[in-house]
């Protein structure tokens, strides 16, 4: 248990935590939307069994995702996943499925379970890249992030839209955890080894090419929409 002194591991678990806040609190809606039909007591039962079977599930395909990553160019592609995914975490304009509420206790469940699964690849993405296939640092991180998104969804949605800079942040953050996925696949060892010394330039390059072209696009898609809205 030695590791827990280590700075590295409370620095992991900051960004396990911060990309799963970041990244999740969009699933908070899904669970409303398909509970909003059920009597006031099997909402609760709803939300708390749905959350449940989805965070188990969530766990398994993160497991999956860091072993995953411990092969030869996967990381790679999982780095370039990554940067796409910050990218429009910053340029926004999220589809967001219009979802049936249910009005019977298991149509909820099952639909909260499929629907944060789909939406969860870019979550479990980035917690498995920033675990850096510590298995303790992984369910530590999960078991702290995953009941602060469930009951303080409300609250983190709130913060989000009223201080935009925390998405920011967290697309940063994303881009910075794919600069290091990438300088530390197996298939760039040797070139990693011999320029060790260089090892904060991929993450902070990654970073910054997250916020310049999400802000850009983010920019464009404002424009075009003024522009349709002064047209109509």
């Amino acid at each position: 248990m030695s590791f827990l002194s280590t700075p590295e591991f409370w620095v992991s678990l900051g960004q396990i935590i911060l990309i799963n806040i970041v990244l999740s609190g969009d699933n908070a809606v899904v669970i409303a939307l398909a509970s909003r039909s059920l009597p006031p007591k099997q909402q609760k039962m709803a939300i708390l069994c749905g959350s449940v079977g989805a965070i188990v599930l969530r766990i398994i395909l993160t497991f999956f995702a860091v072993y995953l990553l411990s092969l030869p160019y996967l990381k790679l592609a999982g780095a370039a996943l990554l940067l796409w995914i910050g990218v429009n975490l910053l340029k926004g304009e999220d589809e967001e499925e219009e979802l049936e509420g249910h009005s019977n206790l298991a149509g909820a469940i099952k639909t909260i379970v499929v629907a944060d699964l789909v939406m969860s690849l870019d979550n479990v993405i980035g917690v498995a890249a920033a675990a850096k296939g510590n298995i303790v640092l992984l369910v530590v991180g999960l078991g702290v992030s995953i009941p602060l998104i469930i009951y303080g969804s409300t609250l983190i949605l709130k913060l989000m839209n009223r201080f935009p800079i925390i998405i920011t942040i967290g697309a940063a953050l994303l881009g910075w955890v794919a600069g290091e996925m990438a300088f530390s696949d197996p298939a760039v060892k040797t070139f990693a080894e011999n320029y060790h010394s260089l090892h904060l330039l991929p993450p902070a390059l990654c970073a910054m090419l997250v916020v310049v072209v999400g802000k850009y696009l983010q920019n464009q898609n404002a424009a075009s929409s003024e522009t349709l809205e002064q047209l109509n």
